[in-house]
């Protein structure tokens, strides 16, 4: 039995702390990755481009985040041999459904916000102080 043919047999759980699914849920659902995920959705973007569309992430974060990513088969780095250099970044079909689900997600979150502010200030009414 080869690798491939292992690993497809295994039932991943995300709930066992053992299972590699959790770090890739990790990577995807995490602020910057989900925010670099639907960033990407959008079409392929070089490293400032997508640093300035990924509002309030800092050059070291993205980058971790991009290497994270792309180690878990979520998005394609292209490295143009020009002068100066160009790198690219895209999803990968894998990656294009992750984002997919996650702007889904960001949308039910946007639309609903009148109601979780609402939630925050009655919250906040009850718990003064916390």
């Amino acid at each position: 039995m080869d690798e491939n043919t292992r690993l497809d047999a295994l039932a991943f759980d995300v709930f066992s702390r053992q299972c590699p699914s959790r770090s890739t849920l990790e990577h995807a659902t995490g602020r910057w990755g989900s925010l670099t995920l639907g960033a990407l959705y959008e079409g392929g973007f070089r490293f400032n481009e997508l640093r300035r569309r990924v509002d309030g992430v800092s050059e070291k974060m993205l980058s971790q985040t991009l290497h994270a990513l792309e180690r878990d088969g979520l998005v394609h780095r292209e490295a143009r041999p020009t002068n100066p250099p160009r790198v690219d970044y895209e999803l990968t079909p894998l990656g294009r459904q992750v984002a997919e689900r996650l702007l889904a997600l960001i949308g039910l979150v946007e639309g609903r916000m009148p109601e979780v502010l609402a939630a925050r200030a009655h919250y906040d009414e009850a718990h003064p102080g916390s």
